[in-house]
């Protein structure tokens, strides 16, 4: 998550957005698809690019997945007030020097859907390559910020104790890396275990990990883990709790059991029952499972568009929406005051985020601390939910840039969302 920009003579080069276009390029089409035109999990073929394109709308097809209700109301209405100003917009990208329209840096990131609310209204509506409304698409790590706010919620209410030893609620954590951590240093992400979350490295852990829970293929005579649960009881201790935030997808893994320990209830329905019946979600979601049925708290979550933006608007206006009160406004108003604290913002310092300066990391969401209070939910290959108060914005996307890390993508995401930020307050 730290790397280096990358300079343009050494950035990876892929086919652009348009070559890789997944309906173009025909992939699962056919009764059955051609050998050259099918996504499998066995090869790793939903995780190879540009097959991803295809495969991270359609993920429920190819590993197994838990519902997320969404219940059995009305959707929420979300107005519509369009503007024809927004896709001819300039900025210039961080570490560039030529300027680039917002159109044009939809297609740089590989966008397969982005909405934009204006004081709930919206203002910009794009759909790309298979991307329809209703349909559902890899969430990735934004998964992280709607556990650590449902985490957030049951602290607000005496359910989880954030100074709680992990070991207090599961002590199978005992003798691992987390057996001296508290519930809040999991939360923040302030942990100190030997796991590295290195994508385009195919020995890191976050790949053992991921043939732990099942997402990806084992090789013939693995014999690790073989379940989250499992896999997180090998995790060893590496530095000190409560130091610098270093981010570890294991750590929300951790917290989604912390948060079914305590309530006694699975991931999915609390989710479904705290947030999305009463957000007024239009789809139900679904979440990636083990082979034991657990949640992929770090980055399971398939969701439509639109929910991701209903989620948004709710945390932008203090956690009420749908005419309810959906989080409580304490909660988002901690989250945003905490997140800008000298504490946080030194912690977050020390994980080198090059293009979030002076930024933070506060119960799974990202904190810009810019002029503009902006805070995020962040995942790799592009997904995001950008929430800019100061400009009363929203902007959800869904994407499938082919390399992870968000430190690819930022330099024209962040500064296209400050101009569309500028546009709006004008």
């Amino acid at each position: 998550m730290s790397t280096p920009l990358s300079s343009p003579a050494t950035a990876p080069q892929f086919p652009s957005a348009q070559a890789s276009d997944p309906a173009l390029l025909g992939w699962m089409q056919g009764s059955p698809p051609p050998p050259e035109k099918r996504v499998a999990v066995a090869d790793m073929g939903h995780f190879q690019f540009p097959k991803t394109r295809w495969a991270f709308a359609h993920m429920r097809q190819l590993l197994p997945t838990t519902g997320l209700w969404r219940g059995a109301g009305p959707a929420s209405p979300l107005p519509r007030a369009e503007r024809d100003d927004i896709d001819a917009l300039t900025f210039t990208p961080i570490g560039g020097s030529r300027p680039m329209t917002w159109a044009q840096s939809l297609q740089a990131n590989y966008t397969d859907a982005l909405c934009i609310l204006h004081r709930g209204a919206i203002v910009y509506e794009r759909y790309f390559g298979v991307m329809q409304p209703h349909t559902l698409h890899m969430a990735f790590s934004v998964t992280k910020s709607y556990v650590g706010t449902l985490a957030a919620m049951l602290v607000h209410e005496g359910v989880l104790d954030e100074h709680a030893p992990v070991t207090a609620l599961i002590p199978e954590m005992k003798g691992t890396a987390y057996a001296d951590a508290t519930v809040r240093q999991v939360m923040d992400m302030r942990i100190g275990v030997a796991f590295s979350e290195e994508y385009a490295n195919p020995n890191a852990d976050v790949w053992r990990h991921a043939r732990a829970g099942g997402l990806f293929p084992k090789p013939a005579g693995d014999t690790g883990p073989n379940s989250f649960h499992e896999f997180l009881t090998t995790l060893r201790k590496e530095g000190e709790h409560g130091q610098g935030f270093t981010y570890k997808t294991v750590s929300t893994d951790l917290l989604g059991w912390l948060i079914c320990r305590a309530t006694g209830q699975g991931l999915s329905a609390l989710l479904s029952q705290r947030l999305w019946q009463p957000l007024g979600c239009e789809e139900d979601a679904a979440m990636l499972v083990d082979a034991t049925g657990t949640e992929f708290a770090g980055g399971g979550l398939n969701a439509s568009l639109r929910d991701m933006a209903r989620f948004g608007e709710a945390m932008r206006c203090d956690g009420h929406f749908n005419g309810c009160q959906v989080v409580p406004a304490e909660v988002v108003r901690a989250l945003r005051h905490d997140g800008a604290s000298a504490d946080l913002v030194a912690a977050f310092k020390a994980g080198g985020f090059a293009t979030l300066p002076g930024g933070a990391y506060r119960s799974m969401w990202w904190m810009t601390n810019n002029a503009h209070g902006a805070f995020s939910a962040r995942g790799v290959h592009g997904q995001a939910i950008y929430i800019d108060p100061k400009a009363e914005m929203v902007i959800a996307r869904l994407a499938s840039h082919p390399l992870a890390a968000n430190v690819n993508f930022d330099p024209t995401s962040l500064p296209a969302y400050q101009a569309v930020a500028a546009q709006l307050l004008r």
